[in-house]
Order: C-alpha cells, then sequence, then structure tokens
C-alpha cells in the first residue's frame, strides 16, 4: 500500500511540475511566482538582513601561480563561514572572473579537529587560480571548522526541523550568497562574471544558490540532482542528508529547482554508476529543463556530461566543467592541459587555530535560530482574535497541510471481522482515506448501534491498538451502554504499521517530507476521513461524535477538530505541548504551536485535557480568561 502510494504521490507531483508552461510569457509569469516559493521553502523568506561580513583574513599561502587566503566571514551575525581565497598572481590590476566553490562531504580531520571539507577540494580552487580565475572555497556547517548538523532527520530524530520549516539547505544558499557578497567586494573580481560549482552536496548547494542569486553567471552542479522518482520510489533519499532537499512546501519535482538557472549557461554532470543520483533521473531532469531552455531559445546554453564512474570526484568531471567555464566567463575555449592538484597540507588551510573558535559562534547551533518560531501575542479582543484565528488556519491550509488531497474519495466502509469480549462487541471496519490508502477501526460497544447515546472517536497509538479491547477509561461506560467507541488506527499505526528496520522506517518517514507532507499532517487527512465515514454509515446516525487521541495522536485529532464542523467535544490524553515534542507538521511552528490550536480548537466545542501540566497551557488559558469564553470550555 505504501509503495503504491508514493508512487502515486510522486506522479501527480512530477505530472504539474510545468503545467500550464507553454510559451516564455508562461514562463516570466510563474518564475517570479516559483523564486518566492523556493525561498521559503528554503527558510529565507523574508530574507535575511545582509549585515557587515567582517571578513577576517588569518593567514596567507604562497604559490609560484598563486596565493591563498585563509579567512572567515560572518553570513549573518555569529555564522561564521570558514573558507580560503585562490588568487592567481601577475593580475596587474586586472579584474578577472571568479568561482564560488562550494564543497561536498568531505571529512578532513587531524587530531580529532576538524580542518574542514574546504581542504578535501582544494585542488579545484588551485586549478582555478593558475587558470586566471579568483576562487572562493567556503566550508559547509555539517563538515566544516566549525561542525554543525546537517543530518536533523536522517539519523538524529529532529522532526522539528519540519515544523520549524528548517533545512540546512537554507543555510549553505544563504552562505554562498554572502559569499558572492564577499567575492564581489574583492578588487581582484569582475562581480559580472561569477560562476559556482561543487560536487556531491557542493552540487546541490550550487543548484539552491545559483536558483535564487542571479549574480551567477554559469553554474556546473556535479552530482547534485536527481528526481522524485529517484528519492521516494527508488530510495535514494537513504544515501542523502537533509541538506540535499528543500522543505516541499509547494510539492516541486526537482527539475522546477534546475529551471530556475535558465537561460543562464548551466552544465549538468554525473557519472553513470553514481547510485546515489542516478543516470536514468538525472536525464528526466535534463529532458525537462531542456524545454525551458527552448522557450528561452538557448539550448546551447545547456549541457549534459555523462562520464564513467561511480559517486567520485573524478578528472572526467573535472575537465569539462573547467571548459564550460572558460566558455562562458572567459569567452574561449582553450585546450586544458594541467589537472587539478592538491598542494598545501590541510592543516595549513585551516582557518581558525586548533582550539580557538569564537565565543559568539552559532554555526553549530545554526538550526536552533536561522528560521525564526512565532511567538504569538494573547490576542487583546475578540476582533484580533478572529483576524488571528483565520490568519493560523489559512497558514495550515497552505503552508503545513498543502499536500491534502484535493478531493475526497468515497469511504467505501466495510465490515472484515468481529468479536465478543465479554458483555461487549467488537467489530472491524476499513475504510478509505486516499487513493490505495484503506485504514482499520474497532467498534466496541454493547446492545443495538441504534440506542448509543454518543460516539467517541479515538485516535490511536501503537500502544492503544496493542490492547485487547478497549482503552482502559472506555470499558466501563462502553458496558454500560453510554458510548460506541470507535478505535482508529491511522496510517502507519496497528496493520498498517512498517514491518521495515527501524532505520528504513526513518527513511519512509522522510519520503514524505519529500511529497510535501509529514506522515503525521496525513494522519490528520485520516482522522478528518475517518469522520467523514462514520456520518455516511447507516449504523450510527445522528449521535453526538466526540473525538480523542492520546499523545502524539492526541495533537493529531486537535489538528483534525479544526477542519471538521459539529464535534460535540475533544478529549485530550497526556497531550505534548509543543510541537518540538509531538507531532511535526511543515513549517506549523513560523505560525503557531500546540497551546494556540487548543485554543482555537475550544472555541469549536469544548476541550479536556487529561493528565496535562496546566502551567504548559498558560497562554491557552489567559486566551480563554481575555476573550470571556465559559469554564467549560477548557477542561481538566
Amino acid at each position: 500500500m505504501l509503495a503504491q502510494y508514493f508512487r502515486d504521490e510522486t506522479a501527480r507531483i512530477g505530472a504539474q511540475a510545468f503545467a500550464g508552461i507553454n510559451t516564455l510569457e508562461d514562463w516570466n509569469r510563474q518564475r517570479p511566482v516559483f523564486r518566492e516559493q523556493l525561498l521559503e521553502m528554503l527558510g529565507l523568506s523574508p530574507l535575511p538582513e545582509r549585515t557587515d561580513l567582517k571578513a577576517t583574513v588569518t593567514g596567507r599561502l604562497d604559490h609560484a601561480a598563486f596565493t591563498v587566503e585563509n579567512l572567515h566571514f560572518q553570513s549573518l551575525p555569529g555564522l561564521y563561514v570558514t573558507a580560503n581565497l585562490y588568487v592567481p598572481k601577475a593580475l596587474a590590476g586586472k579584474k578577472v572572473p571568479a568561482i564560488l566553490y562550494v564543497c561536498g562531504h568531505a571529512n578532513v580531520k587531524e587530531g580529532g579537529a576538524s580542518m574542514g571539507n574546504k581542504t578535501g577540494y582544494q585542488h579545484h580552487g588551485a586549478w582555478f587560480a593558475r587558470h586566471g580565475y579568483v576562487c572562493l572555497t567556503i566550508d559547509t556547517i555539517q563538515l566544516g571548522e566549525l561542525e554543525g548538523v546537517h543530518h536533523g532527520t536522517h539519523n538524529r530524530g529532529m522532526y522539528w526541523w519540519n515544523s520549524r520549516g528548517y533545512t540546512p539547505a537554507g543555510v549553505e544558499a544563504w552562505n554562498g550568497v554572502r559569499a558572492i557578497d564577499y567575492l564581489q567586494s574583492r578588487p581582484e573580481v569582475d562581480g559580472t562574471k561569477i560562476g559556482i560549482t561543487g560536487r556531491s552536496g557542493g552540487g546541490a548547494y550550487s543548484w539552491y544558490t545559483a536558483a535564487i542569486d542571479e549574480r551567477i553567471k554559469a553554474a556546473v552542479p556535479v552530482a547534485g540532482i536527481t528526481d522524485l522518482h529517484n528519492h521516494v520510489i527508488d530510495g535514494t533519499v537513504k544515501g542523502h542528508c537533509d541538506c540535499m532537499f528543500m522543505l516541499n512546501t509547494y510539492r516541486w519535482d526537482y527539475a522546477q529547482l534546475a529551471a530556475m538557472i535558465a537561460p543562464r549557461p548551466l552544465l549538468i554532470a554525473n557519472s553513470d554508476k553514481d547510485s546515489i543520483f542516478p543516470l536514468e533521473g538525472v536525464q528526466r531532469v535534463h529532458r525537462a529543463v531542456a524545454k525551458i531552455y527552448q522557450l528561452h531559445h538557448a539550448p546551447d546554453k545547456l549541457g549534459l556530461l555523462i562520464t564513467e564512474g561511480p559517486h567520485k570526484d573524478t578528472q572526467d568531471l573535472q575537465v569539462p566543467a573547467f571548459r564550460w567555464f572558460n566558455r562562458f566567463l572567459k569567452g574561449e575555449d582553450s585546450l586544458i592541459q594541467a589537472a587539478a592538484e592538491k598542494y598545501f597540507t590541510p592543516k595549513q588551510l585551516r582557518v581558525f587555530p586548533v582550539g580557538g573558535h569564537p565565543a559568539d559562534e552559532r554555526t553549530t547551533k545554526i538550526h536552533e535560530t536561522f528560521v525564526p518560531m512565532a511567538a504569538p501575542a494573547v490576542p487583546t479582543d475578540a476582533g484580533a482574535w478572529q483576524r488571528q484565528r483565520e490568519a493560523w488556519i489559512e497558514a495550515l491550509r497552505t503552508r503545513s497541510f498543502a499536500g491534502w488531497p484535493t478531493h475526497r474519495d468515497p469511504p467505501n466502509l466495510a465490515p472484515v471481522g468481529g468479536r465478543l469480549i465479554g458483555a461487549i462487541r467488537e467489530a472491524t471496519w476499513e475504510f478509505t482515506s486516499q487513493g490505495v490508502v484503506r485504514l482499520p477501526w474497532r467498534v466496541f460497544y454493547t446492545g443495538e448501534p441504534k440506542d448509543v447515546r454518543k460516539i467517541v472517536l479515538h485516535v490511536a497509538d501503537e500502544r492503544d491498538w496493542a490492547g485487547d479491547g478497549p482503552p482502559a477509561p472506555y470499558a466501563g461506560p462502553i458496558e454500560r451502554g453510554e458510548l460506541a467507541l470507535l478505535l482508529l488506527a491511522p496510517r502507519g499505526i496497528g496493520p498498517t504499521a512498517s514491518t521495515a528496520p527501524a532505520v528504513d522506517q526513518n527513511h519512509l518517514r522522510r519520503r514524505y517530507l519529500l511529497l510535501g507532507q509529514t506522515v503525521d499532517g496525513m494522519r490528520v487527512w485520516d482522522i478528518c476521513r475517518a469522520i467523514d465515514a462514520i456520518r455516511s454509515s447507516a449504523y450510527f446516525t445522528g449521535q453526538p461524535i466526540h473525538l480523542a487521541g492520546s499523545r502524539h495522536q492526541a495533537i493529531n485529532a486537535l489538528y483534525a477538530s479544526l477542519f471538521l464542523d459539529g464535534l460535540a467535544g475533544l478529549e485530550l490524553h497526556e497531550p505534548p505541548a509543543s510541537h518540538v515534542q509531538g507531532p511535526d507538521y511543515l513549517n506549523v511552528l513560523r505560525y503557531l504551536d500546540v497551546p494556540q490550536a487548543v485554543a482555537m480548537a475550544a472555541e469549536r466545542q469544548p476541550v479536556a485535557l487529561r493528565g496535562a501540566n496546566r502551567d504548559d497551557w498558560s497562554w491557552t488559558l489567559t486566551a480563554a480568561r481575555q476573550l470571556g469564553w465559559p469554564a467549560e470550555r477548557l477542561q481538566w
């Protein structure tokens, strides 16, 4: 079921990538919209302030043909970028083209101290400088001298990055933008002739930086892009950390990212045996982007380079990249004779002394501050509350749950089994939530369904679903005929839970992000569809429906209640008080957190918080008092 779901969603996104773009006028009209979407998906909307770079040179190295400056700059206050600047000699006051080289994942350490991945790619900077370019090679946050984090969702369980709207791809792109600022400040550089290249992770940052900054006049991303089919269906997402991916709020395929560079010269470079950037996906991206270059009447500015080999920095990939920049930044096509070579030890290229990191650095923990977290004020009156509530609902629809289907399939409710547990009857049913996604619920009741006084839909986690019978709080009321309990297992729980190893389950979860969803965001959809199914059933008609859930599923039930009318009540058992600890929805923390969602729910129906610490809900309680809501709206 899950495999087919991923195929269907990937195909849907791929089909809409360039929908409605048939002419250059169509593209020119849409491109500014796409640019704003991309900035937002990188956590760069609004763009950060261009603060003083505070560029500082800490050392110099000499070669017969060039010099190297070890330097750092701050792309934001405290966000240090360590770099090496390769400057050719004998310029005689002449300004020359410049290359921004963005590094892939080279882990270079001596005595436990990181020398920075710039040292692993020094041969590129040296070649450019020997051939008349200024080249700035910058460290990444993951493997630079100040070691930050790229692996938040990959293997650290930091899914709150999704809720925060954070991806390290945004930091790397911003560092690239500020690196261009620095290059343009240098007297040796012709600021109108700047190129960008890098491989693997550096290939990805080449795409993102060139897409958002048109000062890049030629680009050669190497082994840095493929399409959603490879990542989601073929599973190459497993080979990539979070720095490779934007937060796909607007559900792009990667050809849309590549097309943002058109019509500037772009050489897509890859090898034919690269297991994490498979050849067929790279070719699909190239074919799609070629259509946009054709609209610009610039097919000569798009190239596809495929060489033999694995995922490796080979000379076969390097030489055509050098030729591409010579062609488009220098206007020449001379024979490439000298190979790229390394001339310095990693320690010689280190910017900071070992153990001498600046006290004000934020690089190592930039994921905690790069995208601001909302701090909503308590509304002062009903008018302010209404405006705020409407803005939050719109943000949830368009920024957190935009990956929901645009239509609702018939629920096709069907019985699949039943049994007696003492006096309690248990019946199991299935319904369609979305396409191929069929989900179960277990109904616990006594007597006849028509005699039930109320229905409780309880959203189960694994603990609830694994029980032999209804969860403890409900058994007595069910036996007395006071209610019927419908225990719902949303996707990924109970019968639809993955049996793959834990590490693979994590990467299944990451696939949702690439589709512009999260698994918990889609569980909110499942809950809404379960209510649809209940209301379509002939067995339970007219009874009041209460919605409930425990722990993380309590929060999913809470958000579902915001999109459902006519609920009689909401009961949240042991709910986490923040998305930092609770379920992740795309971008939600940029707008609101769980206490604000509880306030919105309490306006619609009574909300009971069971096993919750009142101190965690002070915002909600203050808002209720400020707006004069009756006490029964919030129960403990």
